[in-house]
């Protein structure tokens, strides 16, 4: 399978990693010695489920390297631009593959074996999307300060990964589609919008599970989709604040060392 690393993220003043990048690319963020991104790369690069790889944001891609780089294209605005670039490029370079594999440049904890695993299970069926989730035990007895959100359903408490599949055609077939689904990713009224207030009500009273609501949502978008719960906590380990990028950085340090995870 093919991946797209959105890397276009670059903190504005006020925002908290700003005081760290000062400008820069989010994506350029130093984790002992290296670029973030690149160690997302190096997870990709260890894959062996992972072909090629596209990058879309990166201002100047002299600071990473990847054996299974494909190509480098520039930030196309939002995030929605982004992903649908980089699926584009793939498409050009090979049309054949069904599903892309999308990857925050933001989760450098990430492995090969953890990307291997979620492309074996995804593959298990053929959907338009896969939504990688990890329970609010996994992450907290992983990471227990990470101070991550969460969605309460009635089975199970969950918070969303950063490493997903989606169809090919999904992003390049419905633009307007996959426009409100990026859009309305951090927002409850632009959630309400698309799924139906009906839906919403019945998310935020925790009447149905994690199957129903997945079912109830792909039914309403007129889309298929699988929710994956995913055992590895780093995939949802993304870093938006400079607590968490302390968090990362000392968990890398320790398994660079070769002792292991270290748990904040």
């Amino acid at each position: 399978m093919d991946a797209i690393v959105t890397a276009g993220g670059v903190p504005q003043p006020g925002e908290g990693l700003y005081e760290f990048t000062r400008g820069e690319c989010k994506a350029y963020l130093d984790i002992l010695g290296k670029p973030m991104v690149q160690w997302v790369l190096d997870a990709l690069n260890e894959a062996s489920r992972v072909e090629r790889v596209v990058i879309v944001g990166l201002p100047d891609g002299s600071m990473v390297s990847s054996p299974k780089l494909a190509a480098m294209i520039p930030s196309q605005g939002d995030l929605f631009d982004n992903v649908r670039a980089g699926v584009r490029k793939m498409i050009e370079i090979d049309p054949t593959p069904r599903h892309v594999l999308s990857v925050s440049s933001d989760i450098p904890a990430i492995t090969g074996e953890m990307v291997d695993w979620l492309v074996a299970a995804a593959m298990q069926s053929d959907e338009d999307i896969y939504y990688n989730v990890i329970t609010r035990q996994v992450m907290e007895s992983r990471f227990p300060a990470s101070k991550r959100s969460y969605t309460r359903l009635k089975d199970v408490e969950v918070c969303g990964g950063d490493l997903n599949v989606i169809r090919t055609l999904t992003v390049t077939a419905n633009d307007e589609l996959w426009r409100r689904i990026v859009a309305a990713r951090k927002n409850v009224f632009k959630q309400a919008a698309l799924i139906g207030y009906d839906t919403l009500i019945l998310l935020l009273l925790r009447l149905v599970t994690l199957e129903q609501a997945v079912r109830i949502v792909t039914r309403r978008m007129n889309i298929t989709g699988r929710a994956i719960v995913c055992p590895y906590a780093e995939i949802g380990m993304d870093i938006d604040k400079p607590f968490q990028l302390e968090i990362v950085r000392a968990d890398l340090a320790r398994r660079m060392a070769g002792r292991g995870p270290l748990a904040e």
